[in-house]
């Protein structure tokens, strides 16, 4: 694990923002705002209903279940990591809603609740983090009633820009070794982050029994001007706590006098100059 990202409270907060800008970070928290609002409209909340965040991390859909229904739900905060519940405790504290709320400390691969007990759940950039999908759909459709709702949105990072397609091959030393080496360690199949498409999560849940399975995917692109400190942190800020950093899978191939070269040259390459990236996004409804 990282240095600088100890647990995951500490990453949802600080460490993935670590190569933005102020001006970034803003426009990266409207984006999650928008996109917690999406996934509560698909969930087509209503008073009286049971409804859990799974892997709620930092609470961000549980909260705006809290704000649109208050106390009139049972909601329960989930996740794997003690960490998260404890912040999730912690902002629910400085409110006035406490009643109907509960916290679990549950994998989403064995969620301790019983058969038919949800109304509603809801994950946000979860599955991205569990290398075995199948499983987990398997137990949200097990805890959700008969018509119940999973909704969900989460990142395709296995089709987001990469590093070769912003540069030059004459902008950098070995260019087509290092894209060899993103091109395989983007498309590893042991890889939680990488290993599924819109279309893969699609077949797993009709595969353990939902129905009106809706994947819709949109594309987010983005142009900013790269800054030579943030181009650093894009290659030593891991994307979770568990997770390798970029430099780190670069160095199973290379080593890391050569990467740290690389990551100087795409530092010359990019610094400075406005840069344009993609990135695939799915929101996620499907009924049992």
């Amino acid at each position: 694990m990282s240095d600088i990202c100890k647990n995951w409270s500490t990453w949802l907060k600080k460490t993935r923002f670590s190569y933005m800008d102020e001006n970034q970070v803003q426009q990266t928290l409207n984006w999650l705002i928008s996109i917690r609002n999406q996934v509560l409209d698909l969930a087509d909340l209503k008073e009286g209903q049971k409804i859990a965040d799974f892997g709620c991390g930092s609470g961000l859909l549980g909260f705006g279940v809290l704000e649109r229904l208050q106390d009139k739900v049972e909601l329960i905060f989930s996740d794997k990591f003690q960490d998260c519940l404890d912040e999730c405790q912690k902002i629910l504290k400085e409110t006035n809603i406490e009643n109907n709320v509960s916290f679990l400390q549950s994998d989403v691969s064995l969620i301790k609740l019983e058969k038919d007990y949800l109304d509603r759940a809801m994950t946000r950039s979860v599955l991205v983090h569990v290398k075995e999908k199948l499983p987990v759909f398997a137990e949200f459709y097990r805890v959700l009633k008969p018509q119940g709702i999973y909704c969900a949105f989460e990142p395709i990072i296995s089709e987001n820009t990469r590093y070769y397609e912003l540069l030059l091959p004459n902008e950098v030393s070995d260019y087509f070794e290092f894209k060899k080496a993103e091109k395989e360690f983007m498309e590893n199949p042991d890889d939680p982050l990488v290993n599924f498409s819109a279309k893969s999560l699609e077949e797993n849940m009709k595969e353990v029994g939902f129905s009106d399975v809706n994947v819709n995917v949109n594309v987010v692109t983005s142009k900013y001007v790269a800054q030579k400190d943030g181009i650093i942190n894009w290659f030593i800020a891991p994307p979770a706590p568990d997770q390798k950093t970029m430099k780190e899978r670069f160095l199973e191939y290379f080593e890391e006098k050569k990467v740290d070269n690389f990551i100087l040259e795409v530092q010359q390459a990019l610094g400075g100059k406005e840069i344009r990236v993609s990135a695939k996004t799915a929101l996620i409804k499907s009924i049992k």
